[in-house]
């Protein structure tokens, strides 16, 4: 109001009826609700299907103090589903940052493998030279042999996968 950014005869009317949102922690019984809810939607925009949520684990939410109120809950559920490969959601602690730093190296993992599998299509499938994939990328030949192998990436399977969809396409 202070800034301009709201009116004030606004705010006093909004004001003449306050409402208050009590914290997550004072009203657990909407956790199972809001779990399902967000895994669902971030099931969706992963393209995944998340079926169950063990009792085990949503008791584990239900005594959570969430002191990071519905956004903390939200985030756990978001780095759940990006955790979970199968059906059944794998929640991990909440309040573990341990789960955050996993989740950036998950992702962190993929963005380097695609990026690593992309130059190689572009290569079709060499790694060295002066058109290998290494040097593309700006990396010793080693380094790249390395993160493929930590990363479980065959340079055969994506030559071979090259070709097959070369095939297909003008089949």
């Amino acid at each position: 109001m202070a800034e301009g950014q709201f009116r004030s005869d606004l705010y006093y009317r909004l004001n003449v009826f306050p409402i208050r949102l009590p914290p997550l922690r004072e009203r657990r019984e909407d956790i199972p609700l809001l779990v399902q809810y967000f895994a669902q939607k971030y099931a969706r925009r992963m393209g995944k299907q998340i079926e169950i949520v063990k009792a085990a684990a949503m008791q584990k939410l239900l005594r959570w103090h969430w002191p990071g109120n519905v956004r903390e809950l939200e985030n756990l559920v978001e780095r759940s589903v990006i955790l979970t490969t199968e059906s059944v959601l794998v929640v991990p602690s909440p309040g573990n940052n341990r789960g955050a730093r996993d989740t950036a190296e998950i992702i962190d993992n993929f963005e380097e493998q695609e990026r690593i599998v992309h130059v190689l299509r572009q290569t079709r499938g060499r790694v060295s030279g002066p058109n290998g994939a290494a040097f593309r990328l700006g990396l010793k030949r080693s380094t790249l042999l390395d993160r493929m192998k930590k990363l479980g990436i065959d340079a055969r399977k994506v030559r071979t996968n090259l070709m097959y969809s070369q095939e297909s396409a003008v089949g």
